[in-house]
């Protein structure tokens, strides 16, 4: 029996698009967003370390002011960073239905530069009993260590917990645990699968 259905963030609950920040920033400084769009491809460290709270967002900008010699702020940076989020307002209208039948929780790699000028607006985010959130946590999915986390947290055994995530390797690393898990391809076919598992929202 499902006890607690968990999810992703990015590209379930809300979409992202990266290309928009990669413009903006070009627009604020001709070639400043493909600049730091290779930089991050080349640097992904970078990204991890910040996702696991191991980055402060001061040290982040500093990072990137150094790289590129840049004259944009800190608050512009973030906004550009961060404004590439949109909701999926297909799935998201579902979660009061889904709030009634048992806890729901969100398990995502963020970071809290996303979080403050990103995601935080989001009303949906209210229905969530819990948000887990790698920068807090200190571990980043699919690492084995971020899922025990939670699954020590509500105190329930892994075959209660149904996850969905739109990345396998995420997936694939839940079911390692235990956790019974799906891989979020459409909204569509999300509500089919979870008829599998008795929960009906359509």
């Amino acid at each position: 029996m499902i006890k607690v259905l968990i999810f992703d963030l990015g590209n379930v609950l809300i979409y992202f698009d990266w290309n928009l920040a990669i413009r903006n920033m070009n627009e604020y400084h001709k070639g400043l967003g493909d600049k730091i769009n290779d930089y991050f491809k080349t640097n992904r460290e970078i990204i991890t370390r910040l996702e696991k709270g191991k980055l402060s967002p001061e040290i982040f900008f500093s990072e990137i002011k150094k790289s590129f010699n840049s004259s944009i702020d800190k608050d512009t940076l973030f906004k550009f960073f961060s404004e590439i989020f949109s909701e999926n307002k297909i799935l998201t209208k579902k979660l009061p239905k889904i709030k009634k039948l048992f806890p729901i929780c969100v398990l995502s790699n963020t970071n809290i530069i996303h979080r403050e000028y990103g995601w935080k607006k989001y009303t949906f985010l209210k229905y969530f009993d819990k948000l887990f959130l790698s920068y807090e946590i200190g571990h980043v999915k699919p690492e084995k260590e971020i899922y025990l986390f939670v699954q020590n947290s509500l105190k329930v055994h892994p075959y209660e917990i149904l996850y969905i995530d739109d990345i396998e390797d995420y997936v694939d690393a839940a079911k390692e645990v235990g956790w019974n898990a799906i891989k979020f391809e459409s909204n569509e076919k999300l509500f089919d699968e979870l008829k599998l598992f008795n929960i009906n929202l359509t």
